[in-house]
């Protein structure tokens, strides 16, 4: 099969490649996939994107934003050999909303702050969507949940559904952690725990999003920090406990515990 021209401009050898891939003399494994089938994928190599900005790579960035640029031409040849739209439509349509929603720009509008910016764009988005009638339309049920609660919070505060300040939502967790504490308790004279002990969990940390959304600080990179603190502190508590010569598998509940303070103590020098 013949190569694609690797003189012709780059998106069209990446669009060349993709079609001959899909063709029935292509790759069988390509030919095969569909919208759902490389979903997982998609979402994969967008949190590759992130961890690559994450680590200041540049080399690692241009290789995972090509990975995900792959997958953008992928869902679109699948459209195009349906009949339905091509990559050129995709293009088209995002290229025109950018100029329709920014007419400070390509227009006679006025907006000198990001305040003005985002309140033209969402004034333009409700024009473009009117089916969207309800304040949460338009936030996916598929984001990561952090990330949804966060964004159904700040739809829910245009309307001016809001705490005024962080006071209130810090109340609020308190009031969740006593509820959720309640629960526990119950569940275990139980010996059971259901969907109310789930919903009183899932309560904590819808009010935890909120405070940390009245803080300015994204709940989603607060978590990951948690978790990577998680790691960082285990490793070295892991170290601590096979320099004194201990299997950590084995090692009694109380001693980790020790040899994690120490470990925490370590980075707060």
């Amino acid at each position: 099969m013949e190569t694609p021209d690797p003189n012709v401009p780059p998106i069209e050898r990446l669009r060349a490649i993709m079609a001959k891939l899909r063709a029935p003399e292509g790759c069988p494994w390509d030919r095969e996939q569909t919208h759902e089938s490389i979903k997982p994928q998609l979402i994969e190599e967008a949190y590759e994107v992130l961890e690559a900005i994450d680590g200041g790579r540049p080399d690692d960035l241009r290789e995972e934003l090509g990975d995900l640029l792959l997958h953008v031409v992928f869902h679109a040849q699948i459209e195009a050999e349906a009949g339905r739209f091509t990559f050129d439509d995709v293009a088209t349509a995002v290229a025109d909303k950018l100029v329709r929603r920014h007419p400070h720009v390509f227009g006679e509008v006025r907006a000198d702050t990001s305040e003005e910016v985002l309140r033209n764009w969402d004034e333009i988005k409700r024009a473009e969507k009117p089916e969207r009638t309800g304040p949460f339309d338009g936030v996916p049920r598929a984001l990561p949940a952090l990330m949804r609660a966060q964004e159904v919070q700040k739809k829910a505060a245009k309307t001016g559904f809001d705490w005024p300040d962080a006071a209130g939502p810090l109340e609020k967790v308190r009031e969740e952690a006593a509820e959720l504490e309640a629960e526990v308790q119950r569940a275990a004279g139980s010996g059971l725990a259901g969907h109310e002990l789930a919903e009183e969990l899932g309560d904590l940390l819808f009010a935890a999003v909120n405070l940390a959304r009245h803080q300015k600080l994204d709940a989603e990179q607060c978590l990951t920090l948690a978790v990577d603190k998680f790691i960082r502190r285990y490793g070295r508590m892991t170290q601590l406990l096979v320099a004194e010569g201990k299997d950590p598998a084995s090692t009694p509940l109380a001693e980790m515990d020790a040899a994690w303070d120490r470990a925490k103590a370590e980075e707060r020098r």
